[in-house]
């Protein structure tokens, strides 16, 4: 599913390398890429005209929430569940087929 994975995810990274002690394993894991995917844009190969997305800014993840996964590198990152993504809309009501006879 889309939801599980930042909305864009290579500017993602590249603003958690440059901005926090996350392990490669760690970014990959919350970006959906791999961790040599992840270790390129560390190294300046890939990523080098993209501008870090900041996910605490657009509020895709918490500092709490990053300051918890630097403390432990075995701790892994995760989305916060949007509250507009579990609520279903209502179904619509087709309009139905009226006979020529009855209009």
């Amino acid at each position: 599913m889309m939801m599980d994975r930042p909305l864009m995810p290579k500017a993602t990274a590249v603003w958690l390398v440059d901005n926090t002690s996350l392990t490669f394993e760690q970014i990959a894991d919350f970006c959906g890429l791999h961790p040599l995917e992840v270790k390129g844009i560390a190294d300046g190969e890939v990523g080098a005209g993209i501008r870090g997305l900041d996910p605490v800014a657009s509020g895709q993840t918490e500092r709490g929430e990053i300051e918890r996964c630097q403390k432990d590198p075995k701790a892994r990152m995760k989305l916060p569940r949007a509250a507009a993504a579990e609520d279903k809309l209502p179904k619509r009501r087709e309009p139905r087929f009226t006979p020529l006879s009855k209009r």
